[in-house]
């Protein structure tokens, strides 16, 4: 990784890149440090290190995607998180609504369209989430167990509620457009670089609170664990079946066509990190729901013992669970067989042994049925290390080698490297004549 870095930087037009991205990146921490208008920050640190060291808020997940911005109530304060909802909400309607459909049908004037409206899904859900959490943070709800929580906004005026949603909204506007400027003008896919961002700016300061807060050993003992799963992450990310296609000869005129052999590669974990993250949101929303209402009947107590404490054995399961249904559910949408035998079959193409159109189809849903149980099972497994590292390490809600921490970095660092070895052999290749 380091090598690809050091030559990218050699080639000029790649380092224009590198450092194009780097400076977006910049801008993007520096937004995410500036306070809302309102927002009193003496305030929000003071409940910001209490919050951390009681461990954690309903907030959590929102707040790793943010880089920390969203309990600081930045003007990034809501992240990418909005966009990430627009775009899964975007691809499970193209399923269910024949005009988005057709839409993705027509190739790249119908992709822009669909990116038109996750644009406009984003800000919508933008204005939503920006006025839940100034309404939060005016009532003190933000920080209910923060003696200062309820001086964090230091004006209760509408008006002040008012300016926070427009700024933050306006953030989440220009986080889109700098995300989208790092894919157009500089390395990897801008959404994605924005998410590892977010999520490494508060690795190195994790790891060190377990150091302070537990000593030598358990801060050795973290270290190792998070190296063998970052291992273990990669060997799984890399891991694809693939499943060999024949293309026909074809004779057009006195020139042949086709006769080659590829393979359609199927991922092990095809579902990548979304089922970690519905499983998440799923379960924010009973205690959430719990937490606004004040309710003290029998199912709000219930809900409060066992779905808001991460090391709970019924949280666990329940979490684990909703993982492995998740990962299913987004295989079966995402991934189309018949979609894909249809396909080939137009093209002459076939799986050497099984006739092309309906068997081939099955077949590839066996398969995909198959591979798909180890990358439910092995997410499930991953999501559960920083649940079981509760109990074991007796370390608070920001153990830092989590599961879709991991996956997240592993997967964006892994996909950044391939593209900027895939620019460096585009530009470094010689030919036969020299």
């Amino acid at each position: 990784m380091l090598t690809a870095f050091a030559k990218a930087f050699k080639t000029p037009d790649l380092r224009k890149k590198l450092l194009f991205t780097l400076a977006i990146l910049v801008v993007y921490r520096l937004g995410c440090n500036i306070p809302a208008p309102g927002v009193d920050f003496r305030y929000v640190k003071e409940c910001v290190s209490q919050a951390s060291t009681s461990g954690g808020s309903l907030f959590g997940l929102v707040n790793l995607f943010s880089g920390g911005a969203l309990l600081q109530l930045t003007i990034f304060a809501l992240g990418i998180m909005p966009y990430i909802t627009a775009s899964i909400i975007l691809q499970l309607l193209t399923v269910v609504i024949p005009r988005l459909e057709a839409l993705k049908k027509e190739g790249q004037a119908g992709q822009t369209k669909i990116t038109q409206y996750t644009r406009y899904l984003t800000l919508a859900l933008g204005v939503l989430q920006a006025t839940g959490l100034a309404a939060t943070a005016r009532s003190g709800n933000l920080f209910s167990q923060c003696s200062v929580g309820s001086q964090v906004v230091s004006s209760q005026s509408y008006m002040t509620i008012v300016t926070m949603v427009v700024t933050m909204t306006a953030g989440t506007a220009i986080i889109m457009w700098l995300g989208e400027l790092i894919t157009d003008r500089g390395i990897g896919n801008g959404m994605s670089i924005l998410m590892f961002t977010s999520i490494a700016a508060g690795f190195p300061g994790q790891i060190w609170q377990i150091k302070q807060q537990k000593g030598w050993l358990p801060f050795t003992l973290v270290i190792v664990l998070g190296l063998c799963l970052v291992g273990l992450v990669v060997f799984v990310e890399q891991a694809q079946r693939r499943i060999p296609v024949q293309y026909a000869k074809r004779m057009i005129g006195r020139r042949a066509y086709g006769g080659t052999s590829t393979y359609i590669p199927l991922k092990v974990n095809q579902a990548g990190v979304i089922p970690v993250i519905f499983a998440s949101s799923l379960l924010y929303i009973p205690a959430l729901v719990v937490q606004f209402s004040g309710s003290t009947a029998s199912w709000a107590n219930w809900v409060e013992q066992n779905l808001t404490k991460g090391d709970h054995p019924i949280y666990m399961v329940i979490y684990f669970l909703l993982i492995v249904f998740f990962a299913f559910f987004y295989v079966g949408i995402s991934f189309n067989p018949e979609e894909v035998a249809d396909n080939m079959k137009k093209y002459g193409g076939f799986i050497p042994g099984y006739r092309a159109g309906r068997q081939t189809a099955e077949y590839l849903q066996y398969v995909l049925t198959r591979i798909t149980w180890p990358g439910s099972l092995y997410l499930g497994l991953i999501a559960l290390v920083p649940l079981v590292a509760l109990v074991a390490f007796n370390a608070n809600q920001n153990f830092p080698f989590g599961g879709t921490t991991i996956l997240i970095l592993v997967g964006v660092g892994l996909e950044t490297v391939k593209q900027i070895d895939s620019q460096l052999q585009q530009r470094s290749y010689e030919g036969f004549l020299r």
